[in-house]
């Protein structure tokens, strides 16, 4: 092959040379976006620091007949928020304000303004109400507004808690963050992210979504399972430093990179910005400054989703693997752009893992429903397993129906132990959330299943 050609082939749209899994990624994505119902998702992976893999399925708009590709721009909803995060620790560096300055020095006039701090909107705690709570395009929303007029409105309410005291998700507390970046810099927030993020980065479609763009991607909602719908989006005003931010998948991944590489922003302000946040009695939020703070299938992992009317999006970085996955959607109301993230982020980083069995899960919600009555099919048991739950049975049956409906189970991970594999499991009951850890032997038995905090 002529020296020409294959340079050409490896460097083809910026990446490095095909990864092995990217057939069988693409096969995948191809086949989720199928079952979903949505119109189309743009899926970008970084491996090693690099973008690896970027690539967009379906219609970017369906009129048209307009297919979506890897420069498709698309509404990020959430993600924005930790960039409005980046901006003030970036103010922060300058001297020009602290994270812990009260919102009075700048804002004196919303409620209990002297005892809530930058860092608490930043992480949720402030006891603003959220305005935005809604999951669907509410009419308020299609109508213009300031960030002043809508701060003046929600932010002089009565708080929802103490500040400090409990964490509730609030889009206020960053359109008031928002203007205090705008305050102190002397220009608009998403200005300022071009100048000083953007532009470095050379991230050429972010920007704010009022700006429409000819890349854009046409917003979609579904009711219930009926077919995609053209969706209005909210005017403008609604989400500044919130959730106000469109930009293609690539794109994101380039400030995945420089944030995973420790670029643009000092090591102090790294530490703060993964930093989770406690409440004042110590429980934990597993949240930072416009991140949730978690770990997925072992691996430790910073993420945020988003979602505006007909948008998904989803950014998940894993530090210790150096990547990161980011799913955009052109559509609400389906569920692809969370759980196939995920399923990216098992193919590509933990090949070694089986892809969880969604029959093996649902035989584990039939079991646990079974023990909040008292009852177990033993046949999906070994012997001992059996015996064990001979004694056990009524404990689990008056402690597990205290804690009122089952609503969820969801697979955490799975490894080797004893010659049997060991599957974690957590369930999210009406009242708690528990941890299963099951050990299934090879003919598919049972030889555990334990219900821990």
């Amino acid at each position: 092959m002529p020296f020409a050609l294959l340079f050409l082939l490896l460097t083809a749209g910026g990446l490095c040379a095909q990864p092995a899994w990217d057939e069988k990624l693409s096969a995948h994505i191809a086949s989720a976006l199928k079952d979903s119902g949505a119109v189309s998702v743009s899926v970008a992976v970084v491996q090693d620091d690099k973008l690896a893999f970027a690539k967009a399925f379906g219609q970017a708009d369906q009129v048209s007949g307009r297919a979506a590709d890897a420069n498709t721009r698309y509404a990020v909803g959430s993600i924005s928020k930790q960039f409005t995060a980046a901006a003030l620790l970036l103010l922060q560096e300058e001297g020009k304000l602290s994270l812990d300055d009260r919102v009075s020095k700048y804002f004196p006039d919303l409620t209990r303004a002297g005892e809530i701090s930058i860092r608490q909107l930043l992480t949720h705690t402030s006891g603003y109400e959220d305005y935005a709570p809604q999951d669907y395009l509410i009419p308020a929303w299609t109508k213009p507004i300031t960030s002043s007029d809508l701060v003046n409105t929600w932010a002089k309410k009565p708080l929802n808690f103490d500040p400090g005291t409990r964490w509730q998700y609030s889009n206020t507390g960053y359109v008031v963050a928002a203007l205090i970046a705008e305050k102190v810099s002397g220009k608009s927030l998403v200005a300022f992210l071009r100048e000083r993020i953007f532009d470095p980065l050379k991230m050429t479609s972010a920007g704010d979504c009022d700006q429409r763009s000819p890349a854009d991607a046409t917003p979609y909602t579904r009711y219930a399972f009926g077919p995609p719908r053209v969706v209005g989006r909210e005017a403008s005003g609604w989400y500044n430093g919130a959730g106000e931010l469109c930009m293609s998948a690539p794109d994101l991944a380039k400030w995945d990179i420089a944030f995973l590489e420790h670029k643009l922003l000092s090591a102090r302000s790294y530490e703060q910005f993964v930093h989770e946040v406690d409440l004042k009695d110590g429980n934990h939020t597993h949240y930072a400054l416009g991140l949730d703070v978690g770990d997925f299938r072992g691996m430790p992992m910073l993420r945020h989703g988003g979602e505006v009317s007909g948008f998904l999006a989803i950014n998940e970085v894993f530090p210790t693997r150096r990547g990161a996955v980011i799913v955009l959607s052109n559509a609400d109301g389906v569920s692809l752009t969370n759980p196939l993230a995920d399923s990216v982020a098992q193919l590509v980083f933990l090949p070694e893992q089986r892809p969880e069995s969604k029959a093996d899960t649902e035989k584990v919600r039939a079991i646990l429903a079974g023990l909040q009555q008292g009852k177990i099919d033993r046949e999906l048991f070994t012997e001992n397993a059996s015996d064990y739950f001979q004694k056990a049975l009524a404990d689990f049956a008056s402690s597990l129906s205290a804690l009122g409906a089952l609503k969820s189970v969801t697979f955490v991970n799975e490894s080797l132990r004893g010659g049997m594999i060991h599957r974690s499991y957590r369930a999210q009951f009406e009242k708690k959330s528990v941890r299963l850890n099951i050990y299934v032997m090879t003919d598919g038995r049972l030889e555990q299943l334990m219900v821990t905090e």
